[in-house]
């Protein structure tokens, strides 16, 4: 799947929309009572995961007085508390016999002895009693065990223990294929289903364990046998427990009818609706399965190491057509009038893969290697799909090519779904889309095209990472996202060079470092277990850290040993799971070179964070050395500091030679200091050449001196790529205490003789940033503007209104103009203003060029009349690209009742989507009329909003970013965490918010730090 992160393109970064999980185990349900039987082999976990249970409202190591108590006389009695964690089994205490104190004579050993025996034997058989259900001597009868413990089992809703302990399913078994019918009913928004799954026995067992949710099993069956189906809700899981095993290598069909509601949600098999132009609304069924919710629309084995094929009918009106991964193979008539489209057997994949479609779409196709690449959309927005079909064709035939092998599926399907949450989602031969991100009007601008070609690029690069190769489990997703990111970029270079989409993925890049230099991040590969943390690991890191990291590695290499590395991994594990090693190790048997591939990627992708690198220079001596760049409060003693070392691809560059690769030099830095001889002359030396190393570097005072010196005398002594890492580098340094800001405004005096986007636009987003915060406090607002006014404004006013130009020259005006007109610059505001009275003169019939129609619209909607006829052009407006615009224009008024519309609007979805509300809530936070009211929304109705946007998706990671990332005071870190605190499992796990309190701190210490500076210099 897609993601985004600037303002033109900022689309959810994930896919994830689910409602599963929202319940934690309820401890009523847990192990009220003891086993009566044995227990199975299949039945016990013998050293449970982490994801294991734990009790609500302890800590993993934390008991109370009772709880010691039933744990010490478990163990007497020789039972398992197989529910705990290993590390609570490990730290719980043994149970030891105390001796009565005060004891008035000693006995005789013998008398001793026996007394001892005895006293044990009376104490062992009154717990036995007391612990045997049923059995106990009180008036209640049965003693009830103490709910706050989990024995055992979890209980299912029939009440029968339920047989499996784990998050995960058991490993005994494994599909090998699923016979799946459907018949969605759009009138009653609900749906039947069968599935048979042909199952093969790993090992023996007399158990099956899938999963399943919000759906009502009706009739289950094994090799044509009634069984009773158990259900574990919070798990979402089903079991069957069988009277004799399963033997291992055999195969045996499990059959499962069912019924459930089209899920209301953007997640699972769920139902949507679009109005066309004649006023009607249309209906259809659309999935989003991706990660955990392939279990919504049928029971299945829902991990993505568990692949299967896949035989799918479906049923449907005449008015409809249906889609799903593999190409129709016939259509039948029944005899109640509907139609049942039955697909072609399908290839071995995961379940978050499967997909289909209930629709009225219409489509146009052309033929790419033997493969019918189609575009599918609303029939009244046919007008717009040319684009993506040319586009998609040439990247399927370049991917073909580039990778060495062919796209295994005779159909591919790109499908723009009016409602739906990620930017799009690469189910084999079915990817779907936002409209957004697909649909290109004949009048939509480049900018808008390369945001579609990004998106169809790493969404077609997924059918090969990802689909065709897949990771054993999420904590390795980026061996998905992360390639799908890097490809999205290289074949576009290649492809479509007139796109120049380097300058983005410098930007990204930058926006990967931010993210990774807080606590508050994560390992490349990261453990996860539980729903959220799987539906977190769709974010930065995995994204664009993780193309970042092979982009350094495939600068080490070498283009040639990289790509030859990993096509033989994809040829290697072709339809199979893969986890971080397999990459590695394959690349290291394929790519000549001395450097352990391995041992040096596992310290980039198994610990969080980055390297600071500092060049300390003595004459001709050069020192560099490493430590962990970590943004941290000064008073926060967590975050001491790390002896953890990388292995640091360093490149390097200097005064006689900076321009060019072959200037370039480089070694690799494995130990904490490292220390050599220059030669005589140089003047200075510029590391991490072009940026294409994930580490920051520092100077020292004499060495950014040099550098701005170089940069004030001549820009273009340095790549435009290193010149924006300076940019970058030297602010970063700042947050971090490293560096005075006087060195940062010192730096930016060359900033009005630089002509390149990269540094410019690297420069306004850091500066810009800033002029928020202190706007936020309104603190030096009027002298922050007129900073930049004095180093961008010319600029600015030279900007013209009219298309024009390459990409990033359109880019760059699209930027400076957003701005200039943010700050209420007045030739901005003049110029769209003129521009926006023209096009309602027209009646909205005259084109605005889209590069400049953000800035035209929010001018406009800054009046009441403007305001109100853009809300209804936005209404009726049939090009996604312009809505948008709209949108973000509408969320800009600084009329608070209006804000307040728009908010209530969309968490509706009656006039504005639901699916809008995180752009909407992030477009509001950037202003200052409405950042607190936005904030207020989010506290009073995030209930309603978790029911729209699971707990850990990414637009629930959007809002809670958005809503806080701007604060810099105590009093909102106070609200803030209070308020998060409050929420228990419906929030404060997350680690957004660990994040949102965590850029709250930092925030307050920049200002705490900087501020009286600021005053002086500005």
């Amino acid at each position: 799947m897609e993601s985004f992160q600037n303002d033109r393109a900022s689309l959810p970064r994930n896919m994830i929309e689910n409602s599963m999980f929202e319940e934690e185990p309820d401890v009523v349900d847990l192990a009220k009572e003891t086993p009566v039987y044995p227990l199975d082999p299949d039945d016990v976990v013998y050293e449970p995961r982490s994801s294991r249970l734990l009790v609500r409202g302890l800590g993993e190591n934390d008991m109370d007085e009772e709880e010691e108590d039933y744990e010490s006389s478990a163990r007497l009695l020789g039972m398992s508390f197989m529910n705990r964690s290993s590390s609570l089994r490990a730290n719980a205490s043994p149970y030891t016999r105390q001796e009565p104190p005060g004891a008035c004579a000693v006995p005789s050993a013998r008398t001793l002895v026996v007394g001892v025996f005895i006293l044990v034997a009376v104490a062992s058989v009154a717990m036995v009693i007391y612990f045997l259900p049923r059995c106990t001597f009180t008036k209640e009868g049965c003693h009830k065990v103490n709910t706050t413990m989990e024995l055992i089992h979890p209980i299912s809703t029939s009440g029968d223990l339920f047989p499996w302990t784990d998050l995960r399913l058991p490993a005994s078994l494994r599909p090998l294929h699923y016979d799946l019918s459907l018949h969605p009913n759009l009138t009653t928004n609900s749906f039947q289903g069968s599935v048979s799954i042909t199952i093969e026995a790993v090992s023996d067992t007399k158990t099956i364990v899938l999963h399943s949710s919000d759906m009502e099993i009706t009739k289950a069956t094994f090799q044509d046998t009634d069984v009773k189906v158990l259900e574990y809700k919070p798990w979402q899981q089903i079991a069957i427990k069988l009277p004799e095993n399963l033997k291992k290598g055999k195969s045996y069909v499990l059959t499962l009818q069912y019924k459930a509601n089209l899920s209301n949600s953007y997640d699972g098999f769920y139902n949507s609706s679009y109005t066309d132009t004649s006023g009607m609304k249309r209906v259809l069924a659309a999935t989003q399965f991706e990660p955990l919710c392939a279990r919504k629309a049928f029971p299945c084995f829902d991990e993505p190491a568990f692949k299967a094929t896949f035989l799918i009918k479906i049923k449907r009106e005449a008015g409809y057509i249906s889609l799903s991964n593999m190409p129709k193979n016939k259509t039948v008539q029944l005899p109640d009038g509907l139609f049942q489209d039955e697909f072609e057997n399908s290839v071995t994949m995961s379940t978050y893969l499967v997909a289909f479609i209930v629709a009225n779409f219409t489509s146009i196709s052309k033929n790419v290697d033997n493969t019918l690449v189609s575009v599918y959309a609303v029939p009244d927005k046919m007008d717009q799909v040319s684009y993506a079909l040319e586009t998609g064709a040439k990247l399927l035939g370049f991917y073909n090519e580039f990778f060495d092998i062919k796209y295994p599926l005779k159909k591919l399907d790109l499908v723009a779904i009016p409602d739906f949450l990620a930017g799009a989602m690469e189910n084999w031969g079915l990817i779907t889309f936002r409209e957004t991100t697909l649909l290109v009007g004949n009048q939509s601008c480049v900018l808008d095209k390369q945001l579609v070609t990004s998106v169809i690029a790493h969404e077609l690069a997924h059918q090969w990472f990802g689909n065709l190769v897949t990771m054993k489990w999420w904590n390795d997703l980026w061996l998905n996202e992360g390639f799908a990111t890097y490809m999205q970029y290289t074949s576009i270079e290649k492809v479509f060079p007139e796109l120049e989409i380097s300058n983005d993925f410098l930007s990204m890049r930058f926006r990967a470092l931010g993210k990774d230099a807080l606590n508050s991040s994560h390992a490349v590969s990261a453990v996860v277990n539980t729903p959220e943390q799987v539906a977190e690991m769709f974010d930065s890191v995995s994204y664009e850290k993780g193309a970042s990291i092979l982009l350094m590695l495939n600068v080490k290499l070498s283009e040639e040993q990289f790509w030859k590395g990993v096509i033989e991994y994809l040829k290697a594990y072709k339809n199979k799971n893969t986890k971080n090693d397999d990459l590695w190790n394959t690349l290291s048997q394929v790519a000549k070179t001395s450097d352990n591939v391995t041992e040096m990627m596992n310290t980039w992708t198994l610990k969080k964070g980055f390297p600071l690198v500092t060049v300390t220079r003595n004459g001709t001596q050069l020192t560099v050395s490493q430590e962990h760049f970590l943004l941290k409060v000064d008073s926060d003693n967590s975050t001491a500091k790390s002896s953890y070392l990388w292995h640091i691809p360093l490149t390097y560059v200097n005064d006689s030679c900076s321009n060019s690769s072959a200037c370039k030099q480089g070694l690799l830095l494995k130990d904490k200091t490292v220390t050599w001889k220059i030669a005589e002359g140089v003047k200075w030396l510029k590391f991490n050449f072009r940026n294409n190393g994930f580490y920051i570097v520092h100077y020292g005072e004499e060495g950014w001196e040099q550098l701005t010196g170089a940069l004030k005398s001549n820009p273009g002594v340095l790549t435009h790529e290193d010149r924006a890492s300076l940019i970058n580098n030297i602010f970063a340094l700042s947050r971090l205490g490293k560096v005075n800001f006087r060195q940062v405004l010192s730096l930016l005096e060359y900033i009005e003789n630089e002509t390149e986007i990269a540094p410019l636009t690297e420069a306004l987003f850091q500066l810009d940033r800033i002029y928020r915060l202190l706007e936020k406090r309104q603190e030096l607002v009027s002298r922050m503007k007129g900073y930049i006014s004095n180093h961008f404004g010319k600029l600015m006013d030279s900007q013209v209104w009219e298309e024009g130009g390459s990409v990033s020259q359109r880019e760059l005006r699209s930027t400076l103009l957003e701005l200039a007109c943010g700050y209420k610059r007045d030739s901005c505001i003049q110029n769209a203003k003129r521009i926006f009275d023209e096009w309602l003169a027209s009646n909205r019939t005259q084109r605005i060029p889209g590069d400049v129609m953000k800035a035209v619209f929010s001018v406009g909607a800054q009046t009441e009349g403007g305001w109100v006829t853009l809300l209804e052009a936005y209404k009726h407006s049939m090009v996604e690209a312009e809505k948008r615009k709209m949108l973000q224009a509408l969320a800009s008024t600084q009329d608070i009742p209006r804000i307040l519309w728009l908010l209530r609007a969309s968490l509706e979805g009656s006039d504005v989507q639901t699916q809008e509300l995180p752009l909407i809530i992030s477009t509001v936070c950037k202003n200052f009329a409405g950042h607190l009211y936005a904030w207020d929304f989010v506290k009073e109705n995030w209930d309603k909003i978790t029911q729209k946007f699971p707990i850990g998706s990414f637009a629930m990671q959007n809002i809670i970013i958005s809503a806080t990332y701007q604060f810099s005071t105590k009093t909102h870190l106070f609200e803030v965490e209070n308020f998060f605190g409050s929420l228990e499992e419906r929030g404060s796990q997350l680690r957004s918010v660990q994040e949102a309190a965590e850029t709250i701190k930092l925030n307050i210490q920049w200002m705490d730090n900087n501020l009286d500076m600021l005053r002086q210099w500005l």
